[in-house]
């Protein structure tokens, strides 16, 4: 291994460090496993009455949101006052809870990330975005010019255009052009609990002319910079919101910033999960 991709090697570590099970137990929907929860969470649903003899869950759809909005009111979690969609393995939609469950239950969650790129006469540059010092997660951390989570009924496709005219103010028509490029997924100890991503990348190529704006009020800034200063930045720096540091490897692997062996190496860590 050369010395020079360890710096990514170890993103792709700090995003995939949490140990399953560890000391969680399994949560269930019905027979089948859809979360991991830490023994203080087990111990709420117990009291909750949300199990079946030793099996930690629940047996229908509609009973998942009222649990979770009853683990809130535990002070469990802060509500994000947002709705996922909650998937069994097969891809079925089985209920719904609010964002902020999602990692207190360590249920899977989905979310789409987007490389704006613009490629001009010296080389490729990359809009880059500084979340707002008022973000619960990571405040003040670089991000990319769109990246949300995917709301209930909405898919990939549709959370891209829907974020990119919120976050950016990229028009639907422009964001339409956005071509699915990977996914990549990690499982991540966090404050606030387990994180369990599915992150679905795109790649946009910009117009030179086009300048983002912020409708959301979850951006401070944004910054357009040469993708060789962006890569430079993720090699020795933190300054990147850890999942983002993901997407941008599997950006600089594609663009051929690695060298043959080293590129063997990073997808090898980047699609181990």
């Amino acid at each position: 291994m050369t010395a020079r991709i360890t710096p990514f090697l170890n993103h792709i570590s700090a995003c995939n460090q949490a140990q399953i099970p560890g000391n969680r137990l399994p949560f269930f929907w019905r027979d089948e496993h859809i979360g991991w929860v830490s023994p203080p969470t087990a111990n709420a649903l117990k009291a909750l009455g949300a199990h079946s003899g030793d099996q930690l869950g629940i047996t229908e759809p509609t009973a998942l949101h009222p649990l979770a909005k009853t683990l809130a009111e535990h002070g469990l979690y802060k509500p994000h006052h947002e709705d996922f969609d909650i998937r069994n393995a097969n891809g079925d939609v089985i209920g719904q809870v609010d964002r902020g469950a999602i990692p207190v239950l360590g249920l899977a969650a989905e979310g789409i990330h987007l490389n704006g790129l613009v490629e001009k006469s010296d080389g490729s540059y990359l809009w880059v975005a500084r979340r707002s010092m008022n973000k619960k997660l990571d405040p003040g951390k670089l991000d990319h010019l769109v990246a949300g989570g995917m709301s209930t009924g909405l898919t990939p496709a549709t959370t891209l255009i829907k974020e990119a005219e919120e976050e950016a103010g990229i028009p639907a028509t422009l964001a339409e052009q956005a071509t699915a490029v990977s996914r990549i997924h990690y499982a991540m100890e966090r404050p606030e609990g387990l994180r369990r991503d599915v992150l679905h990348c795109y790649d946009l190529i910009l117009p030179e002319t086009f300048i983002p704006t912020a409708n959301d009020g979850e951006v401070e800034s944004f910054h357009l910079l040469p993708l060789t200063e962006v890569f430079e930045r993720v090699r020795t720096t933190q300054d990147f919101k850890f999942n983002v540091n993901l997407v941008l490897i599997d950006l600089f692997s594609r663009r051929g910033f690695f060298a043959p062996e080293e590129n063997h190496l990073i997808n090898k860590a980047l699609h181990a999960a």
